[in-house]
């Protein structure tokens, strides 16, 4: 296992290198499944392991109210310069390791995660999803060994794993696709 100085390193680099990309857009996965905003109350939404943040400001954009959370202090940097050329208010940026990360029971109406996972990790996110909030979640699985055969073993899924950590909640989608696993479900 990385320590959190190692990780962090690694992924301030990865976001370095890629200052001068073009924005991202926010995942598919997130625009088909967001529920709407029903009432006066912005809800609150988590994007775990957000990197630069697409996907918290979509979810701001759309009247929620986010915490973005990334161990990467380059990432959340470019976030905030785009919030700031949005005009956004409504995200919270926080430089966390997530292996360290201690999320509060019943705090979220929505979590999204996208392309991270943590066994330690996922009991916490389940916790911190209100009843009837939704938790959006995408990541590699097994099959992503064919493009990156050196990828440790430990951040990949096998078919089936990512549904059994929500299987007993009401599920709106899941997909075993070749290289991510992906599943929206509604906490009872």
């Amino acid at each position: 296992m990385n320590s959190p100085t190692s990780d962090r390193t690694r992924w301030d680099t990865i976001y370095s290198q890629r200052q001068n990309a073009t924005y991202p857009e926010p995942d598919p996965l997130l625009l088909l499944y967001t529920p709407p905003i029903i009432n006066d109350v912005p809800p609150r939404a988590l994007d775990l392991a957000g990197g630069v943040g697409q996907n918290a400001l979509w979810l701001a954009e759309q009247g929620y109210t986010v915490d973005l959370m990334d161990i990467s202090r380059v990432a959340l940097m470019r976030a905030r310069e785009e919030m700031i050329a949005r005009d956004l208010r409504r995200v919270n940026v926080f430089q966390v390791d997530l292996e360290q990360v201690r999320l509060q029971p019943e705090t979220y109406d929505l979590i999204c995660v996208f392309r991270f996972l943590s066994a330690t990790v996922m009991p916490q996110v389940r916790a911190a999803i209100k009843p009837g909030g939704r938790v959006i979640y995408e990541t590699f699985n097994t099959g992503h060994l064919q493009q990156r055969p050196d990828m440790n073993r430990d951040y990949l899924l096998r078919a089936g794993d990512l549904l059994g950590y929500f299987g007993d909640w009401r599920i709106v989608h899941h997909a075993e696709l070749s290289t991510v696993s992906q599943v929206v479900a509604i906490k009872s």
